[in-house]
């Protein structure tokens, strides 16, 4: 894909927004859009959201505009829209898993697929894209970092996205196998994502120069 001159929409949470860095010029939207001569990179990344919906509403209602809701509300003249989440849904949402069956945004399976099928209907003309979670502190735990009933530990999150992009045929760039950034090692968590989650303006260095390999793919 020709990225000069081109239109991206990135839907996401708080590493799409650019939490933990020096600014949102730190950020990857930014540095991809700069460094690909993007006509536009539209950062719709908001912290704490998720793709499935809550069973509780949260403290901060901020959190609960979910992605199956976003995806409606975005820029429709995108070339390309890339969808970057799933790392609250393991770590704080209150959603059942689900399986592949599920159509609905009540569960994280089914918001996944919810997300998929509008960002496909609104955007015809458009690549749609899937970014995988990456690495994250404690990931293993099926409680996440804030759940009072297990779900499933990060990768099973992860292995959905894959599958089911892939049956949707969706572009994957997958940030869990090959991103580069492991915080359980000290020195990648000491130079590229000091709380063990997010991204510094190192890491997101490190995120926009994949991405934007990646966006050329399509």
């Amino acid at each position: 894909m020709k990225l000069e001159g081109a239109k991206v929409n990135f839907l996401g949470d708080s590493i799409t927004e650019a939490y933990g860095t020096s600014g949102p010029e730190a950020g990857f939207v930014y540095l991809v859009g700069k460094s690909a001569g993007l006509a536009a990179s539209r950062n719709y990344g908001i912290g704490g959201t998720r793709y499935a919906r809550q069973r509780i509403p949260s403290e901060n209602p901020v959190h609960d505009q979910d992605f199956c809701r976003r995806v409606e509300t975005m820029d429709r003249d995108a070339d390309t829209v890339v969808i970057f989440g799933g790392t609250n849904d393991y770590g704080h949402g209150d959603a059942p898993f689900g399986d592949f069956s599920d159509r609905t945004p009540d569960t994280f399976c089914g918001a996944c697929r919810t997300v998929y099928e509008r960002a496909l209907t609104l955007y015809p003309e458009a690549a749609v894209a899937v970014v995988t979670p990456m690495h994250r502190l404690g990931e293993d735990s099926p409680y996440g970092d804030a759940k009072t009933a297990p779900a499933a530990p990060l990768r099973e999150y992860v292995r959905a996205i894959r599958e089911l992009a892939g049956w949707y045929s969706l572009p994957l760039l997958d940030l869990y196998a090959a991103g580069g950034l492991q915080p359980a090692v000290p020195a990648i968590r000491e130079r590229y994502c000091p709380d063990g989650l997010h991204p510094n303006d190192a890491g997101h260095r490190l995120l926009a120069r994949k991405m934007e390999t990646f966006l050329r793919t399509l």
